[in-house]
């Protein structure tokens, strides 16, 4: 059976158009749709509600800056050293986004998928689950905090956020059974971190948990520029170069 012909939905051009999803960039887009909602409607073909749009934008808000974290060091230490091409540097401080830093969002979005369609009794699903990360040795993902202790302020203002647009739902309620489960198992409350509480609101509002790291990227991308103006003009690198080589001797045979 021959394979179907490539083909897109998302965008086309012409000499005097730009169609995005079936709308003119100029005549429905431009100047009528934000970036939160124009970024929404790419994902998911449709314009988002006032509700999901609030619920959206807090969450690209969220992650956007944090100090000076992995991703903005690396994007200031690569920026000391190709100063000419600041797309480097962007693009240096986003590669750190991943299972560690950022990006644990999709991995606490899929249990709580998991457990909306395996139904059933809930607090059961929950406790497997915190038993079996236990027993394996791994992190709970949107779980835990190294200093936003006892709760991640983060993740309260967004359950705020969404409560006050209603859309507190399944998923939502099933993160708090889970964080429920997670401090009876681990006997200490462990906060709901704010990757967490995005995983849970990504999908109240209909984002597939396969995308959601690339929305961590968005969000983190906005906050990059800061840092590499700030490098522009008070340079750090070359003290954390300095600080490295005082604190970490070398140790060698």
């Amino acid at each position: 059976m021959a394979k179907p012909a490539p083909k897109t939905r998302i965008a086309h051009s012409d000499e005097t158009t730009v169609t995005i999803r079936g709308k003119s960039l100029m005549d429905d887009l431009i100047g009528k749709l934000s970036f939160t909602e124009t970024m929404y409607f790419l994902i998911k073909h449709r314009p988002p509600t006032a509700a999901e749009t609030r619920v959206l934008d807090a969450c690209l808000v969220t992650l956007m800056e944090h100090g000076f974290t992995p991703s903005s060091l690396v994007a200031r230490m690569v920026h000391d050293s190709v100063p000419d091409q600041v797309q480097v540097a962007m693009a240096a401080g986003l590669l750190t986004i991943g299972g560690v830093f950022v990006g644990t969002m999709e991995g606490c979005a899929k249990i709580l998928q998991a457990g909306i369609e395996a139904g059933g009794d809930l607090d059961a699903y929950c406790t497997q689950v915190v038993k079996e990360h236990r027993a394996a040795r791994k992190a709970m993902p949107g779980f835990g905090h190294p200093f936003h202790k006892p709760d991640d302020p983060r993740s309260v203002r967004l359950f705020e956020v969404a409560a006050e647009v209603g859309l507190r739902g399944k998923y939502v309620d099933l993160l708090h059974r889970l964080s429920a489960a997670v401090d009876r198992e681990y006997g200490r409350h462990l906060t709901i971190n704010a990757t967490g509480a995005i995983g849970s609101l990504m999908l109240e509002i209909g984002i597939p948990a396969e995308i959601m790291r690339a929305i961590a990227v968005v969000s983190r991308c906005g906050g990059l520029p800061g840092h590499i103006l700030e490098e522009m003009e008070m340079p750090t690198a070359r003290t954390l170069w300095a600080l490295a080589e005082e604190h970490v001797p070398y140790d060698g045979v």
